[in-house]
């Protein structure tokens, strides 16, 4: 499809193409356009009828948005963004050239200016620069046939935003909510009073957004209602903008848990497009950085190999479980840390519980796995080795040296990409190095020692 309007487009057949974007749903007019170049989008997005165009322009992307405004030049897009929603010119406003934006900002509307101005001294972060004002407020006094009729004149409520109906007080404080099937099923002389729902469900402007997205995730609601901090009812937060939210930001995580940056200071997601694209010589820096670590610690592990050359020899069967040891600690250090990219990445970790919760959480389960691994391992080894060769010490040896690697790997795979969270360094390249040289260097010391003592070697 893409390859055949762009053919019609250098054809200059522009009604053709036209003809193959237009869709009666304005959500997949707006992907067919999305998929176009930028300069094609706008050839054929000015063609539209005004009505379709905004339609189209509310499905798309907040840079597809942002790019549509650029191309229209000041005059046009000051006549076409006087008819979008605040939140819409709110976040174009951040994505536009500094110049550009101000300067359309500026031949708004009056109150538009105003209500823009009013969104931007808000945090980038917060619920205020994500909300949407069209939602239907009314009072406990309407009846349910009154506030259904109210949905069907309001043109701007979409499938969201139309299946709740707040309730406020004169003061336009809000009361609660009434959902649109529980106003199907009332008699339509009953008031909503009578209806409604808890008012305990909302959250306040300044509340971090992707929080509240996170909430709204939780609650059996499509939307959830913002509130200034008098409680007065200023506009909704929606279900998909609060799954776009998520997404944004367990991407963000999940980049950075590739190289990227510290997850402290979001303003370094930039790091990704050094480490995914352009030359190789920042990605090679940075991830020998790190590896430098594994080498000293292999040379390290190495040198206690070495200091335990006799105890080798002595008994040969020790060779045959190092492997173990070794691999079995670094899997499970890779599963923490991955674990806990991907709950910091969801919500699921509390930064500020790390150490009441999380890692206590994470040592339990490193306990409990050493354990069954490590009499699992012990009985193989005590089987297949220990019993036969006449050093039945060495089931303990294994079991033992195994439960000490896992558990300590489980721990490190929580607490080094937290510490150097907190010292601002990148954890994904930077943790498994350290682990691994920990791990190796703790696991096969007890190892050795243990053998030493109850085998009685040295």
């Amino acid at each position: 499809m893409e390859q055949i309007i762009f053919n019609l487009l250098r054809e200059g057949a522009h009604d053709r193409a036209l003809a193959l974007i237009t869709h009666p749903v304005p959500a997949e007019a707006a992907r067919r356009l999305a998929e176009l170049e930028p300069e094609d989008r706008w050839v054929l997005f000015r063609r539209l009828g005004s009505a379709d165009a905004r339609a189209v322009f509310l499905h798309l992307d907040d840079e597809e948005q942002a790019g549509l405004l650029e191309s229209m030049g000041l005059d046009e897009a000051a006549r076409f963004a006087a008819h979008l929603p605040l939140y819409t010119l709110a976040r174009s406003h951040a994505l536009l050239p500094r110049g550009y934006a101000q300067t359309l900002l500026t031949r708004l509307p009056a109150e538009k200016q105003k209500g823009v101005r009013a969104m931007l001294r808000h945090h980038e972060d917060s619920v205020a620069r994500i909300m949407r004002g069209e939602f239907l407020a009314v009072s406990g006094q309407t009846t349910a046939a009154e506030a259904i009729a109210a949905l069907r004149e309001n043109p701007l409520l979409c499938d969201d935003t139309g299946s709740v109906v707040f309730v406020t007080g004169g003061d336009g404080r809000l009361r609660g909510h009434v959902r649109l099937s529980t106003l199907l099923r009332a008699h339509p002389d009953t008031q909503l009073g009578s209806l409604l729902e808890s008012g305990k469900q909302s959250v306040k402007l300044d509340d971090n957004k992707v929080d509240a997205a996170h909430r709204l995730q939780r609650i059996n609601l499509p939307v959830l209602p913002v509130t200034d901090h008098n409680n007065v009812l200023v506009g909704v937060l929606r279900f998909d903008d609060a799954m776009d939210v998520l997404e944004e930001d367990a991407s963000e995580d999940v980049y950075k848990k590739a190289g990227v940056g510290d997850l402290i200071h979001a303003n370094e997601v930039v790091r990704s497009e050094k480490l995914t694209a352009g030359g190789i010589g920042y990605p090679v820096k940075v991830r020998l950085m790190f590896l430098m670590v594994t080498l000293a610690g292999g040379l390290m592990v190495g040198g206690l190999i070495d200091h335990f050359e006799d105890t080798l020899a002595a008994v040969v069967a020790l060779a045959v479980f190092i492997p173990l040891v070794m691999d079995m600690g670094g899997n499970v250090g890779t599963q923490s840390t991955t674990i806990f990219a991907r709950g910091l990445a969801l919500g699921h970790i509390n930064l500020k519980r790390f150490f009441r919760v999380h890692l206590v959480r994470e040592l339990l389960v490193g306990i409990a796995m050493g354990l069954v691994l490590g009499l699992l391992a012990g009985t193989v080894a005590w089987l297949w080795q220990g019993a036969p060769n006449g050093i039945p010490e060495l089931g303990i040896v294994v079991g033992v040296s195994l439960f000490v690697a896992v558990t300590t790997a489980s721990v490190l795979g929580f607490l080094l990409p937290w510490v150097m969270l907190r010292l601002g360094v990148d954890h994904a390249p930077g943790a498994d190095p350290f682990i691994t040289t920990i791990k190796d260097f703790t696991g096969l010391a007890v190892y050795f020692l243990l053998a030493g003592w109850l085998i009685g070697v040295t």
